[in-house]
């Protein structure tokens, strides 16, 4: 009889399939949301379905908010770091609030949080994957009962709106808890392999089991999902984890982490599973080159990277590096006039949201000449327009520390012959004088050879680039003109067959056709190439790096006594190595002899030599 979670399962992607064969409604205004929705109310669907044949139901708990200071302060010079004090001093992007102070973690408070997650974890790694599931779903109860507070700590900690985090911190997690509760113990079953001739009495198997501790150097730029991120997988896998969060986002983190921890109490289970502590980058390294963390994820920039890499190779911990990128946007001549309208909202959202601080943003537009022109007229208007504050279009920046280097990318840029049509520099916001604003900036006629083309802005900054030509090739050579490989996006129509060749030709780590970055909202592996880092995160291949790959051969038929068995030529101490090798060419030949002929020999073989 199928289990509960294969009927959820088969469900799932029965009305998944059901959905994808109805008319695609292209006449209406928010077509990719309105996909999203609908697939996400399927898989709710399954969810409930699951949970009603395990009957288990999920568990409400609550969480506390962090605390805020009893009097508003608003700071004139917000900055993490002041001089004289070690801690951390926590304020909100928008308008530079006082939000309080976080004391940085010691080694030897690492230390003591390793330890506390290796003692969980043995527990843990005998749970069953219906309870891993139960805990899950009680989380995802928790995330969509609490969005709008989850929305607001994290706006207020990084300065993004709250449409922005209602996409980007809650949708993307409800999204993972979702996919990892249905999907995830499929992904993490043993997996059968097949056998040879010779082995044939053999059955093979890999096994995905717990590695133990392994921790997550996680970004700023989005503060809950990608804390919670690292968490909800290492969970399903079995495994304990220690989260260090940025130093910019240090004061929501705690409470963040504290959703993971109270769905694990609801179920009786140890919140020690879960670590984060926040520190100085000098004591990073401790966490990065402990012997007890078995995996490290790291989420943030390829300079800190090469430091983190170097640190995990002391004690030989394998890293998944997700670096960023600078993905780019191609837009296909075959793209029509009625669709031309929903490919600018869409480039508009991937440019801007988060104020362009998103890991698969788009950094680059790039056109063949027809449609470059018409996305130039089209899009000045659309980037003059675009107002800045925490009740407007684009949010602040997490901080001010990269307008300087901005500015200058933008004015080389210009000196070296593109044009600036909008913003360009930071921006002084009337109500909030103290906030990280950066203007939101439209660049064109930017060419392969500027910086600005090469580097990763993480900013409000959208750059048209203008392909040589229309062929696929030419496109091609601009795309795959930087050092990253991150992501990237072609729209045009499915008929087009340059749109194929680009799609195959693209040297990236993921691809969405006719729309932005929807391969991580169906849980799709996650990661890059060259520049943009190694290894996925995300879907199935996600779920498994954080396992121990057990490769497992045993006796199939066992109960009748058929085991290896050494022959006896090849028995120690060996009579004669010529007649031996005779005999073991025999084997090679009976097992892997191309033609009946080959393989008669190799039997005569065995018997004149045995």
């Amino acid at each position: 009889m199928a289990t509960a979670f294969e009927m959820a399962s088969a469900l799932y992607e029965r009305l998944q399939n059901v959905l994808e064969d109805l008319p695609y409604p292209a006449s209406a205004q928010n077509p990719t949301l309105a996909w999203t929705i609908g697939l996400s109310a399927i898989t709710a669907l399954g969810i409930w379905y699951l949970a009603i044949r395990e009957n288990d139901k999920p568990i409400i708990y609550t969480v506390p908010p962090p605390n805020l200071p009893a009097t508003a302060e608003i700071l004139d010079n917000p900055a993490i770091k002041v001089s004289g004090s070690s801690a951390i001093h926590c304020y909100a992007p928008a308008n530079g609030q006082f939000l309080g102070l976080v004391n940085p973690s010691t080694a030897d408070g690492i230390d003591r949080a390793i330890e506390q997650a290796k003692a969980a974890q043995v527990q843990w790694a005998t749970t069953s994957f219906r309870e891993r599931r139960a805990v899950l779903r009680s989380m995802l109860q928790h995330v969509l009962g609490n969005q709008e507070q989850i929305c607001r700590i994290a706006c207020l900690d990084s300065g993004k709106t709250m449409v922005d985090a209602q996409l980007g911190e809650v949708l993307v997690t409800a999204e993972k808890l979702q996919w990892t509760i249905a999907h995830g113990e499929k992904a993490l079953q043993p997996s059968r392999r097949p056998t040879n001739l010779l082995m044939a009495y053999k059955r093979n198997t890999v096994r995905y089991e717990p590695l133990g501790v392994v921790a997550a150097l996680v970004s700023w730029n989005y503060p809950f999902h990608n804390l919670i991120g690292p968490v909800i997988s290492a969970l399903f896998a079995g495994n304990a984890i220690l989260v260090k969060g940025s130093e910019q986002t240090a004061w929501s983190s705690s409470y963040f982490a504290d959703i993971a921890r109270g769905a694990l109490v609801a179920h009786g289970h140890s919140p020690a599973l879960v670590q984060t502590v926040v520190c100085w980058p000098q004591t990073a390294s401790h966490i990065t080159s402990h012997p007890d963390i078995a995996h490290i994820t790291f989420i943030g920039s390829r300079p800190v990277c090469q430091k983190v890499a170097a640190s995990a190779a002391k004690a030989l911990i394998p890293v998944l590096a997700e670096l960023g990128g600078k993905d780019a946007s191609i837009v296909l001549d075959s793209v029509t006039a009625s669709d031309l309208p929903r490919v600018v909202n869409t480039l508009l959202r991937g440019s801007f949201q988060a104020s362009g601080q998103n890991c698969i943003g788009i950094e680059r537009i790039i056109a063949p000449p027809t449609t470059y022109a018409k996305l130039v007229a089209t899009l000045e208007p659309r980037v003059r327009a675009l107002r800045l504050g925490p009740e407007a279009d684009i949010g602040a920046m997490v901080s001010d520390s990269s307008f300087a280097r901005l500015e200058h990318l933008v004015a080389e840029a210009v000196r070296d012959g593109a044009r600036l049509l909008a913003g360009g520099k930071r921006f002084t916001h009337p109500d909030h004088p103290s906030g990280h604003y950066f203007a939101p900036t439209l660049l064109v006629d930017v060419t392969p050879d500027m910086a600005i083309a090469n580097e990763e802005c993480f900013g409000p900054i959208m750059v048209l680039m203008k392909a040589p030509s229309s062929s696929a090739e030419d496109i091609l050579a601009v795309a795959n003109g930087t050092p990253f490989g991150l992501g990237a996006s072609v729209f045009g129509a499915e008929s087009d067959k340059t749109l194929a060749k680009i799609v195959k030709g693209l040297k990236v780590g993921m691809v969405a056709v006719n729309d932005f970055a929807v391969f991580y909202a169906v849980q799709l592996p996650f990661g890059g190439v060259g520049g943009s880092g190694y290894g996925r995160f995300a879907g199935e291949e996600g779920l498994r790096g954080l396992c121990n790959l057990k490769a497992v051969c045993e006796d199939r038929f066992a109960w009748l006594g058929v085991r290896t068995a050494i022959p006896k030529p090849m028995r120690y101490p060996v009579a004669s190595q010529e007649r031996s090798w005779r005999f073991a060419r025999g084997v090679v030949e009976v097992g892997y002899g191309m033609g009946m002929g080959r393989k008669v020999g190799g039997v005569l073989g065995l018997v004149r030599n045995g």
